[in-house]
């Protein structure tokens, strides 16, 4: 009699395992740093069988907008059901996703040091999150994705830490050349930009070593085409996005140094709408680099 029920126990566990389709997701978990010197927020994603087995998984680590924060690709984006149905679909393979709070730091440190997201991303989160959770802590199975800001703060990383990522896929992400920034009015300047680079300081006086220290487009200009072809490139922005010229110019770039890459202009804005109808083809493509 034991037997048998042990028998119906197991096929009861069974049928639940196979049965879950759909992930746990976690909106808000904080991790300490002491670069910040204080304590930063995430939202994580797990694939629907994290609870049932004991394999270690690849990883992407998704990064919101301006104005955002970590619960924006769960809340606005649907990232927990469009990685469900392609995982179930056998389109991604599963993965954790995760989404950190990066406030309106752009994802890099500040010119003047009172800000270090940059070096709390590399030094503190990636660590502490592969370390708390069963994570495959290898340049093969990480990859980076982002929207606007968040699209910036993808293609900083991968530029400037190829050691790190297997795969790069900004969404709209927020590029933009020399002259828009010296013809930005100060109104938009001083608020978005000059906590980053440099206060007070207007046209031409704004292209200082900090600009190009983080400017993509300068980033590129001085690696060589084998540097960068280290991370393979998603590249996706709609058509009637207002930084459509800045991913463009990121295109170009990419393409006078033959860095193999995937450029993907879509009808649309700036909008969820545009970035809940691309993250699936994003993540089959980080999904593909993790077998590459």
């Amino acid at each position: 009699m034991k037997r048998i029920a042990l028998m119906y126990a197991a096929f009861f566990l069974t049928c639940s395992v196979f049965g879950q389709q759909t992930g746990k997701v976690i909106e808000e978990n904080t991790i300490g740093s002491k670069i910040l010197g204080r304590s930063v927020k995430y939202t994580i994603y797990f694939p629907p069988d994290y609870d049932y087995s004991q394999r270690a998984y690849p990883v992407v680590y998704l990064l919101h907008g301006y104005t955002d924060d970590n619960t924006g690709w769960l809340q606005f984006g649907e990232i927990n059901r469009y990685a469900d149905k392609a995982i179930l679909d056998g389109t991604i393979p599963p993965m954790i996703i995760v989404m950190p709070n990066g406030d309106s730091s752009w994802y890099i440190n500040s010119y003047d040091g009172k800000e270090k997201y940059e070096d709390f991303f590399v030094k503190e989160f990636i660590p502490g999150i592969e370390q708390q959770y069963r994570i495959k802590n290898e340049k093969r199975y990480r990859g980076i994705a982002g929207l606007s800001m968040g699209g910036y703060g993808t293609m900083i990383y991968a530029l400037k830490y190829p050691e790190l990522f297997a795969a790069a896929a900004p969404l709209s992400a927020g590029i933009f050349g020399d002259e828009e920034m010296t013809m930005m009015p100060e109104s938009q300047w001083g608020v978005i930009f000059a906590p980053l680079f440099g206060k007070n300081l207007k046209g031409k006086d704004r292209l200082n070593k900090a600009w190009y220290d983080n400017s993509v487009l300068s980033i590129i200009d001085k690696k060589n085409g084998a540097d960068l072809n280290k991370v393979r490139y998603w590249i996706d922005c709609g058509d009637d996005d207002f930084l459509f010229n800045g991913n463009a110019l990121l295109h170009i770039a990419l393409k006078k140094k033959l860095v193999k890459h995937e450029y993907r202009v879509r009808d649309g804005g700036h909008t969820w709408e545009y970035w809940r109808t691309g993250i699936s083809d994003a993540l089959k493509f980080i999904g593909e680099s993790f077998h590459q």
